[in-house]
């Protein structure tokens, strides 16, 4: 994954061909917000100029600048699956909520 974080915001980073620029996209906020440059160097302080203006414009705004998650969200997933994953909790002696909360820390690397 290409993150980039900048006083604990993360923002996604890819390569926009027809520009020939980088783009970060500031993740996880109560809107939209956006940067170029050229490399590393440049990308983070445009980061830093992007985020400053967007926690500027939400305090005059009186907007929390992060969105709001509730920790809920539901999961579709195969009944073959469902079944596999409620065997190897049981199996643990843990919660199927702990063990997909455990697999999904590692898959995010926290």
């Amino acid at each position: 994954m290409n993150i980039m974080t900048v006083d604990g915001y993360q923002a996604k980073i890819e390569y926009d061909e027809e520009l020939d620029l980088f783009r970060g996209e500031i993740l996880g906020l109560n809107g939209g917000a956006d940067f170029y440059g050229k490399n590393p160097k440049e990308l983070r302080a445009e980061f830093r100029k992007s985020l400053q203006i967007f926690l500027e414009v939400c305090e005059e705004k009186g907007i929390e600048p992060r969105r709001h998650f509730s920790g809920k969200f539901n999961l579709r997933i195969p009944p073959e699956l469902h079944e596999q994953l409620a065997i190897a909790a049981q199996a643990e002696g843990k919660s199927i909520n702990m063990l997909a909360q455990e697999a999904l820390r590692i898959r995010i690397g926290s």
